[in-house]
């Protein structure tokens, strides 16, 4: 027994193996959260690649009522021509050949107002049905 006592305590004396520790030092790779700032782009690709949702609101092409004809697509070609000649008519009449004139001036249901600005001339354009657009034309 003080045998098998002996060479117990000489395997727990000698035999154990050391151990070494190690630190772990816990580095983020989401450039949020304090990462290296070129892994955005790797991010984003790969997110992108694994996304498999889609936007319920986007448009989807059926192909039967977004379609226009050719017919419908020749007419408003020609109505778009059209308004683009009488609108180039207008302009060079009522503003002559390179300078726009300040004021307010009304084409059927639009109201252009013109007014010179810090950054150039502005070109504000109200349709009747509520919208605005608004153009800057800088000086030169």
């Amino acid at each position: 027994m003080n045998k098998r006592l002996l060479v117990l305590l000489c395997l727990m004396l000698f035999g154990t193996v050391a151990a070494h520790a190690q630190s772990f030092v816990y580095h983020p790779n989401n450039p949020n959260f304090g990462g290296n700032t070129f892994n955005y782009s790797w991010m984003l690709s790969s997110a992108t690649a694994q996304d498999r949702t889609t936007d319920p609101s986007a448009r989807r092409n059926t192909g039967t009522s977004t379609q226009t004809s050719t017919l419908d697509s020749y007419a408003q070609s020609l109505q778009n021509q059209l308004l683009s000649r009488i609108t180039s008519n207008l302009i060079s009449k009522q503003f002559g050949e390179s300078t726009l004139k300040p004021g307010t001036y009304t084409f059927g249901e639009f109201q252009v107002e013109i007014t010179n600005g810090t950054n150039g001339v502005v070109v504000r354009i109200v349709d009747g049905k509520g919208g605005e657009t608004s153009i800057t034309v800088p000086y030169f």
